[in-house]
């Protein structure tokens, strides 16, 4: 069974309401019961909404974004000024505030109830300038939050929230994350290279090297019973090649691959880990890449990133979070190679081995092949085509002075027969086409592995980003390749300027 925990339920977000001792008790009552009917409106998201009593002043205000700080299931706040509550009374909670905020700009009506409005109403819904009052400071003092506008009746601002509270998550997720290296980066290879310093820095994950020699061990020690359980699993999940069955001629080669599969989960396990990088260059006394228990193991909601690559284990484990719960899955990801039929044009993603089995519906089929890379024997590994629909690509890029996180809309179609492919894959048309999707892509620096994920959208990664202080550029149906390099002029500037002196 899964040990890592990918879901969302352990997670709250607090809702807080602002107003002011000045209308008196009868007001605040009325306060209090609609700003609860507010936050009821929001039962039924992916994270539960906690409702908190209104705040009246400024220790209030400030007691209480230490308290979120403190508390590791609160992993954000929604705020709503119901009335008019003074800014200057926020100054020190908002300045204390650690955790993700979204400012909900709304009100307890959806329609004015016009032939009953006197002025008692008025200094009760009056969000509409006490909001405005709020959104100052938050400008102010350069507060990071995301602003969602409209009643909670509307679903599109039931979406925009579960959109925030899905990043919340997955920040509060990176933000603890522990992630394994074993051995180094692809030799040679820039891209994978990165400031680990910073990455924790920035992102709060812990990224450290252990020698592979230590999962081997790890592999060594994997009982019997444990391998017989895990094969008899396989059995049941997938469709297995006839030469891995019991009896078969490389039957062993599927027992080799379950014994990776419990050391390299128990190592995880032991050491807290929710995501780990592989090299094919060192393999220790592995007696073959892994390939199945990767697979299967992101799926689970691990991170993973191959031949070191660490910053794209970082987004597997953040997108397997942020679209917990919903269908479809993350895996790492690679751009191959192109169809380049003109009007047609598609691109064929895959890896060695390590596509992960949630970006389909279909029953995988479990095989094993030569690799011809990292002088192992052949290893077993499950082979599949990624569902056809909506997905999205996204890379993390060390730029020396900042991380870049590129996003591309994309959408999976269905692949041609690839009988002698035999990995994971995915086939895509990338918006808003092929030419500029990769023109933008290389202006950009942008990595060649990726997160593949098909549960969340660019929307989700935008709220990541903002929370994370961290650039992001989106190529979509909007994009322009002359609007792009623009784009990243800009946010070069931007972002020197915003580090300060």
């Amino acid at each position: 069974m899964p040990s890592l925990s990918t879901s969302l339920d352990a997670y709250e977000v607090w809702f807080v309401t602002g107003s002011q001792t000045l209308y008196g008790e009868e007001t605040l009552r009325q306060v209090a019961e609609q700003s609860q009917a507010v936050a009821g409106g929001l039962d039924g998201l992916p994270v539960r909404v906690v409702w908190k009593p209104v705040l009246k002043d400024a220790d209030a205000i400030r007691r209480l974004a230490l308290e979120v700080n403190a508390r590791d299931e609160v992993v954000g706040i929604i705020a709503w000024m119901h009335t008019f509550s003074p800014a200057k009374m926020w100054i020190a909670g908002l300045d204390a505030l650690q955790k993700p905020l979204l400012h909900l700009h709304t009100q307890a009506n959806v329609e004015l109830p016009w032939a009953n409005i006197d002025f008692d109403f008025m200094n009760l819904n009056q969000a509409a300038h006490g909001d405005r009052e709020f959104g100052y400071i938050q400008t102010r003092l350069g507060v990071a939050r995301k602003t969602v506008v409209g009643h909670v009746s509307n679903p599109a601002v039931r979406q925009q929230v579960e959109d925030w509270q899905r990043a919340a998550a997955g920040w509060a997720a990176v933000r603890s994350l522990k992630l394994a290296r074993f051995g180094d980066n692809m030799r040679y290879v820039a891209v994978t290279e990165g400031d680990k310093t910073e990455a924790e820095v920035r992102f709060g994950v812990q990224v450290n090297t252990w020698g592979v020699n230590e999962l081997a061990e790890a592999v060594a020690d994997a009982s019997a019973a444990d391998i017989d359980a895990l094969v008899d699993e396989y059995m049941a999940a997938y469709d297995v090649a006839a030469d891995l069955l019991p009896g078969g001629d490389r039957h062993q080669s599927l027992r080799d691959g379950a014994a990776i599969e419990v050391g390299l989960r128990s190592f995880l396990e032991a050491g807290g880990f929710g995501a780990f990088t592989t090299s094919f260059e060192d393999l220790g006394a592995l007696t073959q890449l892994p390939g199945l228990a990767v697979q299967r193991l992101m799926a689970e909601g691990y991170g993973f990133g191959a031949e070191g690559d660490w910053k794209t284990a970082i987004l597997v484990r953040l997108a397997n979070v942020m679209g917990a719960g919903r269908p479809g899955g993350a895996s790492l990801m690679e751009d191959y190679t192109y169809d380049l039929v003109p009007g047609s044009e598609r691109i064929l993603g895959a890896h060695m081995l390590e596509v992960a089995p949630s970006l389909t519906t279909q029953r995988p089929r479990l095989e094993v092949h030569p690799l011809g890379i990292g002088g192992k024997a052949d290893p077993v590994r499950l082979v599949f085509t990624a569902d056809p629909g909506p997905a999205l690509v996204v890379a993390m890029s060390d730029m020396r002075d900042r991380f870049r996180l590129v996003a591309n809309v994309v959408e999976n179609v269905g692949a041609p027969d690839l009988p002698r492919l035999p990995v994971g894959r995915a086939v895509w048309k990338p918006a808003p086409d092929f030419a500029t999707s990769a023109a933008c892509w290389l202006a950009a620096g942008a990595a060649h592995h990726t997160v593949m994920t098909t549960a969340v959208g660019v929307e989700v990664f935008r709220d990541f980003a903002e929370i994370a202080r961290t650039e992001l550029v989106v190529i979509d149906e909007h994009t322009t390749v002359r609007d792009f390099q623009r784009e990243l002029r800009w946010n070069q500037a931007y972002y020197r300027l915003a580090q300060g002196i």
